[in-house]
């Protein structure tokens, strides 16, 4: 049972900022990326990634497109420090090493503000043509009372120092371009007072320039808050801290409460210029944020990310290899079930959206708010059909694989015969299987009626001008039929004397070509069918096809009678062939 949580929890206090300017602003441009999948990401994982994934890795956030790429935290492990070598020294035994690192790619790594971890992280960044040293420590009341028994003085001296020996040691190695970093790590949870003068004296020792920008990182270390509380600590330090016009003001948000992407667009809005995070969203506990995600809502909004996540699945499953995490079906962009709609009401809109759709024009289907083809998704997936599915989902299918346009009340009839199926098997169904169900209920004619061949010839009559004789088969035995009407269609119905109507013609073709397939629906109405019913046939000639397409609603009328009236009716058509 949940206890009383307002006698348990700290509420977060909010931010006394009534003339925020957030909310009315608009993202019109993308952050500053920074990967933090092989550092953040990589110590979030059961089993860390190997030297192989890590490369792997590496490889794809720079094909991707990300300039600034945190690969590790080096001083915690052998195995951190010498990934940081092998990308410097290129000892990973092919031509390319040496070409590892891009020339625009900076790589950062991570450091407590500890002495001998800074040092460490130094020894693994010999070499490096450039190089960002993001350091941290906490800085919120219970880490300085509970976890490092320090005051408010303590904590800032710890930061100072750190800063100042990283400036110490940067300025031995004059021949790597250096950045600094520094994170407020529990920044969501600090006094604003308190996490602005730490940065401020962070600041005060790097002096950054124009030229030479430091970095404060406000990280959401927990996210404690609604996105427009942090949105409102983000704004309020945007507009206190000090050397702010020579700062790169970065975020760093995780999902504790769901909510880490709004926090990170909503900090964008109050002046981040910088976002850390992770490819689908990996990261400790709940995960950090999820920078496709991101990435992607921005190009939805007609502004480029400056990522490349044109081959989505392939960057999908280049992560799952990395970090044997699965990504769920359901995930933003990249689920395996994103495009797909299942329900009949969504089928339909987006069948309709893409027969109205200008090529030329703004991407505006219903039910799809990006363009799979821009994130290299196909359409095979955008439409399913399950029992939850209706005429939309299954016509759209067989539209778009092979060529079947069906009347729009056919749609109706046939979406009865899915749904049947649907529901005794329980599973969804595929394109190819739709198109062999409509074989089998249209195409494949069941007894009793079946066509053999015909022959048509001009009557000489005033009001007919056609006749045909046509040999059929019923119930296995062939007969002879003739008739006259005003073409073959009206023959062929007067010879088989069944008083059936005609309420709706098509003809269509299937394919291009001299030898393409005609299609021909029919929807006919009779006297011992209470409604009508429609048929299709399939034939190099459209005549023929025209005739399989009423036997086949023939037979389908035939076939919903119940026993006695279809017993009626067959045996009134076998006494009128005898005789």
């Amino acid at each position: 049972m949940l206890t009383n949580p307002s006698t348990k929890y700290h509420p977060f206090q909010p931010v006394q900022l009534s003339d925020r300017t957030w909310p009315s602003k608009t993202i019109t441009h993308p952050p500053t990326w920074l990967s933090t999948d092989l550092r953040d990401g990589n110590q979030a994982l059961i089993e860390p990634m190997n030297r192989r994934r890590k490369l792997q890795m590496f490889e794809l956030l720079v094909a991707i497109g990300f300039k600034e790429i945190e690969v590790a935290f080096p001083a915690a492990s052998q195995t951190d420090f010498d990934f940081v070598r092998d990308l410097i020294e290129g000892n990973t035994g092919d031509a390319q090493a040496s070409q590892r690192i891009p020339d625009d790619v900076t790589i950062q790594v991570l450091t407590q503000a500890r002495e001998h971890l800074i040092r460490r992280t130094f020894e693994s960044l010999k070499g490096a043509k450039r190089a960002i040293v993001h350091v941290y420590n906490a800085t919120s009341p219970v880490f300085r009372r509970v976890v490092f028994n320090q005051d408010r003085t303590g904590t800032v001296q710890m930061a100072v120092k750190a800063a100042e020996l990283i400036q110490s040691l940067a300025a031995e190695q004059p021949e790597t371009e250096w950045r600094f970093q520094y994170s407020p790590e529990t920044f969501t949870a600090t006094e604003l007072d308190f996490a602005k003068d730490i940065c401020d004296a962070v600041l005060d020792v790097w002096q950054p320039t124009p030229d030479r920008k430091a970095i404060i990182n406000l990280p959401a270390t927990v996210e404690v808050s609604t996105p427009n509380g942090f949105a409102d600590q983000v704004e309020w330090m945007h507009r206190h801290m000090k050397h702010r016009e020579n700062t790169v003001l970065s975020v760093h948000t995780h999902n504790d409460r769901g909510s880490a992407i709004a926090a990170a667009e909503l900090a964008q809005l109050a002046g981040a210029d910088r976002v850390e995070g992770c490819l689908f969203g990996n990261g400790e506990r709940t995960g950090n944020v999820d920078i496709v995600t991101l990435a992607l809502n921005l190009y939805t909004q007609g502004v480029h990310p400056g990522l490349d996540f044109s081959s989505i699945n392939d960057v999908a499953r280049a992560v799952e290899d990395c970090t044997q995490l699965p990504i769920h079906p359901r995930h933003p962009y990249v689920g395996d079930l994103v495009f797909t709609a299942f329900s009949g009401s969504h089928q339909d809109a987006i069948k309709k959206g893409f027969a109205a759709h200008d090529p030329n024009g703004r991407w505006n289907i219903p039910y799809l708010p990006i363009d799979p083809a821009d994130v290299g998704r196909s359409y095979e997936s955008v439409i399913r059909v399950n029992s939850q599915s209706g005429k939309g989902g299954m016509a759209f299918l067989l539209e778009r694989d092979y060529g079947l346009a069906l009347p729009r009340r056919m749609q109706i009839e046939f979406s009865q015969v899915v749904q049947q199926v649907m529901d005794e098997r329980g599973t969804e169904m595929t394109a190819p299987q739709l198109w062999e169900l409509f074989h089998q209920e249209y195409l494949y004619s069941a007894l009793p009626f079946r066509y053999s061949s015909h022959h048509l010839t001009e009557s000489g009559k005033i009001q007919e001008d056609q006749q045909i004789t046509a040999t059929i088969q019923f119930n296995d035995q062939e007969f002879s039929i003739a008739g006259c009407g005003n073409g073959p269609i009206d023959a062929f119905l007067d010879a088989l004397d069944l008083n059936m109507r005609v309420h709706h013609y098509e003809e269509r073709s299937l394919s291009h070509g001299s030898d393409a397939a005609a299609i021909a629906f029919i929807e006919l109405s009779g006297d011992f069918i209470p409604t009508s019913v429609f048929g299709a046939g399939i034939h190099e000639n459209i005549v023929k096809a025209s005739l399989l397409a009423i036997l086949s609603a023939v037979n389908r009328a035939v076939h919903q009678l119940d026993e006695a009236t279809r017993h009626t009716l067959l045996k009134r058509f076998e006494h009128m062939l005898i005789a």
